[in-house]
């Protein structure tokens, strides 16, 4: 049976907020955000995040395996006229028990062709911590290229990491 990203919704949030929860803490290197971060807001900011609304600022798609995510991946957009051009790919991750299965390229595909059809987005922006080769190549084989690196980007048990800037030009990808 194939694992189709869907575009969740609220009626998904206590799914979504157990996933990034458990990929805050399976992955601590690879996001801005903390358990201890998130694990305190309340449902409802979860919800607000996936409320579908027609001026939301973010999407998240999710792949579900029964009554559980096996991955997401989301998309902020800025509506300040001087970067409405550009979107930003946030929270991708998918639960190890299903990596390997081209899941990540299905978020990532989902992800970019909506940012396709958003007439104002041109380009869409990600960080990537140094060093994760697999999700570099992934980004890469969806047409994304590194820009840059940034040094202590985010601080971590025992130290700092750094993340490489990576975009995409819509136009140019081959996602």
């Amino acid at each position: 049976m194939a694992l189709l990203p869907i575009l969740l919704t609220s009626a998904h949030a206590a799914q979504y907020r157990a996933l990034m929860l458990q990929a805050y803490a399976d992955c601590p290197d690879a996001f801005t955000s903390s358990v201890a971060d998130r694990t305190g807001l309340a449902l409802g900011w979860w919800k607000q995040r996936l409320s579908g609304a027609p001026d939301a600022n973010e999407r998240v798609w999710g792949v579900a395996a029964g009554d559980a995510l096996a991955g997401v991946v989301g998309l902020s957009f800025d509506k300040r006229e001087k970067v409405r051009h550009k979107a930003h790919l946030f929270g991708m991750f998918v639960t190890p028990e299903f990596r390997q299965r081209g899941l990540g390229g299905e978020l990532l595909a989902a992800a970019l062709q909506h940012a396709r059809t958003q007439a104002q987005v041109q380009i869409v922006q990600l960080t990537v911590t140094q060093g994760n080769r697999s999700a570099q190549a992934l980004y890469e084989r969806h047409g994304f290229v590194e820009f840059g690196l940034e040094p202590f980007a985010v601080a971590v048990a025992g130290g700092f990491v750094a993340k490489s800037h990576m975009w995409c030009r819509l136009g140019w990808s081959a996602g």
